[in-house]
């Protein structure tokens, strides 16, 4: 069963986030500042996109291009950091499919986007079967090293679409096999 077409802010990336992911971000446009402010308060979230051609910064009258599936996600951590901006720790949800974009008067990027129903932190866990166990090897390994270890993913080395989340943000492949 499809869910219904909901809008939604976008926060326009050079990164990809999965479901279960995490990702850290520094917060200093007005716009997102704003964005987070309300997440924060409504309990909501927003959608992580990748951006296909243009910048994550703003520029007047700069279109920007971005690819058409991304991931809800929600605040998980916040602080003030050094450098005085706000520093935001996020969790990747579920997937979801653009259907329209469009900016807000203050450039705040919105879409209209179908969740997945099947890509979520929510669906049924897929049984690991012996051909995928030295991958699920692999992604243990990667889990231990300390850059990872900061992020404090929880990996259900059980479940075959976490293991492909996790490889998929870990590995050096390019933003857009991933």
């Amino acid at each position: 069963m499809k869910s219904a077409h909901v809008s939604i802010p976008l926060f326009p990336l050079n990164s990809v986030l999965f479901p279960k992911g995490r990702i850290s971000l520094q917060i200093f446009e007005s716009r997102y500042v704003d964005m987070v402010r309300q997440c924060l308060r409504e309990g909501s979230g927003f959608g992580i996109v990748l951006i296909e051609k243009g910048s994550e910064v703003a520029r007047a009258g700069q279109r920007l291009d971005i690819h058409r599936t991304g991931t809800w996600c929600h605040v998980v951590d916040w602080n003030l950091l050094p450098n005085g901006l706000l520093g935001i720790t996020v969790e990747g949800r579920c997937t979801y499919r653009v259907i329209e974009t469009w900016r807000e008067a203050d450039s705040l990027c919105r879409a209209v986007v179908q969740f997945s129903d099947d890509d979520s932190v929510e669906a049924e866990p897929l049984e690991v079967g012996e051909e995928f166990v030295e991958y699920v090897d692999l992604l243990r390994g990667l889990a231990r090293h300390p850059a990872i270890e900061e992020l404090r993913l929880e990996v259900g080395f059980e479940n075959l679409r976490e293991v492909a989340w996790r490889l998929s943000e870990l590995l050096p492949i390019g933003n857009r096999e991933k």
